[in-house]
């Protein structure tokens, strides 16, 4: 035999418990017993009752490696029930207060419970002074599961708690359990799933959309990014080839260049006839920091704020960068959102005009369907 903790606990609303995953109430823990005192309903959580309300009181707690003597005729109200860890941690704990470590097993025990002063603890006035009217004794041994039981009754306080457990209707058998918990996933499957598509214009993304997204979600001045403009267009580049994919990303930074006045910047229309070739890009926009030197320096790029490019100016340069992505979907989608803010309000043109010229892109590919919508 060990004893695991023998001391004074607090209790309030006359209650203590041994947790393993928290605390619950005195309808779930006693849900379905006959034996009050001691609710071991719950997996994993044992609800102890005392006679005082609000108080120190002492309490013993013993591990026996097989089941102890039954000692009747040392207590007053004896019961039992089952109990098993559901986790490693192992706790008695005081109402809103103190935890102790108990060293068990994730093994399951049986619990006998043991309450000497009931009665007189209800009455009595506590004084620190006086010895404790009330005492208590946890003994835990490995055993199957069996239902509870009340060994021994003697005291009107446990009369009343036996009375309060056989008025709690029984909890779900563990088949009603699973079940409720496959609903609840399935359920929040169910949600996600709607939520998914919501955020993807009606229809749910294919992998290599999740795959790529990026900044296609969003960017600055942009946050629901290119499916907030146009979803359709989003699933019809996502559907067309790797070529038309490209093609559709070389014609998108052109345009945006065009549109924010660098086509004609000779190492610009260098750039984008490099992109063309599907070469590298030459200085300076082989490297951010010449770039944005260049961008900077070069008298021929409009600088509206502070000496400093304007958006669409900036949007144009990242139009460039994203249509030489190796991925040929995720550099059609970036660079054709750049173009878009090089574009601001007339954003829906351009997409028109990309309608017009991949002619793929202009018919929505039918919507992938879900079992589980």
């Amino acid at each position: 035999m060990r004893t695991l903790f023998s001391d004074e606990v607090h209790v309030a609303y006359r209650q203590i418990y041994v947790c393993s995953d928290g605390i619950h109430s005195p309808e779930d823990s006693f849900a379905g017993q006959r034996a009050g005192l001691c609710g071991g309903a719950v997996p994993g959580h044992l609800f102890l009752l005392t006679g005082t309300h609000t108080g120190s009181v002492p309490i013993t707690v013993e591990l026996h490696e097989t089941e102890p003597p039954l000692d009747a005729d040392l207590w007053e109200d004896i019961v039992e029930v089952s109990f098993r860890p559901v986790s490693d941690k192992i706790e008695l704990a005081e109402w809103d207060s103190r935890w102790y470590p108990l060293p068990l097993s994730e093994t399951t025990y049986r619990v006998r419970y043991h309450c000497r002063g009931m009665d007189e603890a209800r009455t009595a006035v506590g004084d620190a002074r006086e010895p404790a009217v009330e005492e208590y004794l946890l003994r835990f041994w490995p055993s199957p599961p069996a239902p509870d039981r009340i060994v021994k009754e003697t005291s009107q306080a446990a009369a009343y708690w036996h009375e309060y457990a056989r008025k709690q209707p029984p909890g779900p058998t563990p088949e009603e359990q699973a079940q409720a918990e496959r609903q609840a996933r399935e359920e929040e499957e169910r949600t996600a799933l709607r939520r998914e598509m919501d955020a993807w214009g009606g229809r749910l993304p294919s992998d290599r959309l999740r795959d790529v997204q990026g900044k296609l979600r969003g960017i600055q001045g942009y946050p629901m990014g290119l499916v907030g403009l146009d979803a359709a267009l989003v699933h019809a580049i996502d559907a067309a080839d790797p070529e038309e994919q490209r093609a559709l990303a070389r014609w998108a930074a052109h345009r945006a260049c065009e549109t924010a006045g660098l086509s004609e910047i000779d190492w610009v229309a260098r750039g984008l006839a490099e992109l063309n070739r599907g070469e590298p890009y030459s200085p300076p926009l082989d490297d951010p920091q010449r770039l944005r030197d260049a961008a900077f320096s070069d008298a021929r790029i409009p600088h509206p704020h502070d000496g400093s490019p304007g958006l669409p100016q900036v949007a144009a340069f990242a139009a460039l960068f994203d249509a030489a992505a190796p991925d040929p979907l995720k550099a059609a989608l970036d660079a054709l959102l750049a173009a878009a803010v090089t574009h601001d309000t007339d954003w829906p043109h351009l997409f028109a005009e990309v309608r017009r010229t991949f002619p793929a892109t202009a018919i929505a590919p039918e919507a992938e369907r879900s079992d589980r919508q």
